[in-house]
């Protein structure tokens, strides 16, 4: 009977390492789940330009790297918490490997969201090295490893029983996010309907070109510093050469004045400045 102390006492401790290493796990993962939406919400609302006016460029795109990056060790610590379990602990290749060995579908979401939020990451300083269009289409990939952090996290909830604790904090986060998100690609007309964006002088609800009117654009040089928004925007308008000169076309089609009014609204700089006339 003695002979089984040790043994009695080594699984109550190693029950109490594992809940604390489970409850480290737990707290991360709500902390990774607020900062990834928070880090969404913040970049949709530098890259639509409804964020300029609270800081500088400079001050927007600090605040965003700093979300990102609370999201990502908040993330990576809940994911290196369940290799130090004492029962059962997770292999390097099980957190790094979607379904490895029997893995579970809700472990591979969390693995594959985490994996592209650190890709994006580690090449957000390659912004002016590459070809921006490219680099632009791979920061977008964003969105969906949100969604598949976001759908780990609420299975992975249901899983553990504690859906009914983080419901309502989730789901309070996570509306507003998707809310955002989804009004970062409605059109400029909506946007003023619905009065997230204030109409511009002059500007009508109705199809752009009608009653025979012009727009002219104009980019001031000076004021300009390549960031690349109004390419993302109207590609169709502006384009970032291999150089970092920016080409756009002075004279739009009528077809494509909403999307000059959301790159001259998204400038951080107020570079562009557009000019309508009665034909």
């Amino acid at each position: 009977m003695f002979s089984q102390v040790p043994l009695l006492i080594a699984q109550a401790t190693g029950g109490d390492h594992d809940a604390g290493v489970r409850h480290v796990a737990q707290i991360s993962a709500r902390l990774a789940y607020a900062s990834m939406c928070a880090t969404l919400c913040w970049g949709v609302m530098i890259a639509t330009g409804w964020a300029n006016k609270i800081s500088g460029r400079q001050g927007l795109r600090n605040s965003h790297m700093v979300l990102a990056t609370l999201a990502l060790a908040f993330g990576c610590l809940h994911a290196f918490a369940f290799t130090l379990l004492e029962l059962a602990p997770f292999t390097f290749t099980q957190i790094s490997v979607p379904l490895f060995n029997g893995g579970l579908f809700r472990h591979a979401l969390g693995i594959v969201g985490l994996e592209l939020m650190l890709v994006i990451a580690f090449t957000a300083g390659l912004r002016k090295k590459v070809y921006y269009r490219k680099w632009l289409r791979l920061h977008q990939v964003a969105y969906a490893a949100v969604g598949l952090a976001a759908a780990h996290s609420w299975f992975g909830a249901i899983a553990n029983g504690s859906l009914a604790t983080v419901w309502l904090a989730g789901l309070t986060i996570l509306i507003p996010t998707v809310t955002i998100a989804l009004a970062r690609f409605l059109p400029p007309h909506v946007l003023v309907r619905l009065g997230m964006l204030e109409p511009e002088p002059g500007f009508e609800p109705e199809p752009d070109g009608a009653g025979g009117s012009a727009l002219d654009i104009s980019v001031d040089n000076e004021r300009c510093h390549r960031y690349g928004i109004c390419q993302a925007e109207a590609p169709g308008l502006f384009q970032l050469v291999d150089d970092e000169r920016l080409r756009y076309e002075r004279r739009p089609p009528p077809e494509l004045f909403a999307k000059a009014r959301a790159a001259a609204r998204a400038c951080p700089m107020r570079a562009i400045e557009l000019r309508e006339r009665v034909r």
